[in-house]
């Protein structure tokens, strides 16, 4: 695949990661909902990609689903999306995104509710769902949920999951890639973390939904 940038760049990816990592993570994460935040390197390297190469961030309306304290989507706003909207259920999460939107000076729409609740349509989503460690199947319903809202998804998952991923995506009128295979750093914020840091294999999807 040309990873090539296919439009004029206004912002430098170097820009856009120095202004995500001023943005705050979960004071108090749960463990059952999996709240990792995603580093700051690779939520610039997929929105980057997502705005540069494949032109689904700007002048779009952009989705994160399960959003937390708002990295994505608050880069996806900085890239020029014309309509950001962040959801998730934890009202502490979003207290905190509330307050770095306020210090990037951005408008985005922050939602609390359950993402089953959501309708309508968008252009692009933009995710980092649960693992699907702590609940059985939740990276496969947040994707269920993208896909009835959006023709085009980007999703973080592990990559142990990357061949059960890949079949339920074909069997479900989908074409994905996988753009950027990583290792996601896991801060030693639960109590069952035996290291200072951990690491997990993670892809990134860009999936089109037929």
């Amino acid at each position: 695949m040309d990873e090539r940038p296919s439009k004029a760049i206004a912002v430098r990816k170097r820009d856009l990661v120095i202004k995500l990592q001023t943005i705050q993570p979960h004071p108090r994460p749960k463990v059952a909902l999996e709240q990792y935040t995603v580093p700051a390197d690779l939520a610039a390297e997929i929105l980057f990609r997502a705005c540069y190469v494949h032109d689904d961030i700007e002048g779009k309306s952009v989705l994160d689903l399960g959003t937390g304290t708002g990295r994505l989507v608050l880069g996806a706003s900085i890239l020029g999306a014309e309509y950001a909207i962040g959801v998730d259920l934890d009202h502490s999460a979003l207290e905190v995104a509330a307050e770095n939107c306020g210090r990037l000076g951005l408008q985005i729409d922050l939602v609390l509710g359950n993402i089953e609740a959501l309708r309508g349509a968008v252009d692009t989503v933009v995710m980092n769902p649960p693992f699907g460690t702590k609940r059985a199947h939740a990276d496969i319903h947040f994707l269920e949920v993208a896909l009835r809202l959006a023709n085009v998804i980007y999703s973080i998952h592990k990559s142990s999951t990357r061949s059960h991923l890949c079949r339920w995506l074909t069997q479900h009128d989908s074409n994905s890639d996988i753009i950027i295979s990583s290792r996601m750093e896991i801060p030693h914020q639960f109590s069952f973390h035996t290291k200072r840091r951990q690491y997990v294999d993670v892809d990134v999807y860009r999936i089109v939904h037929s």
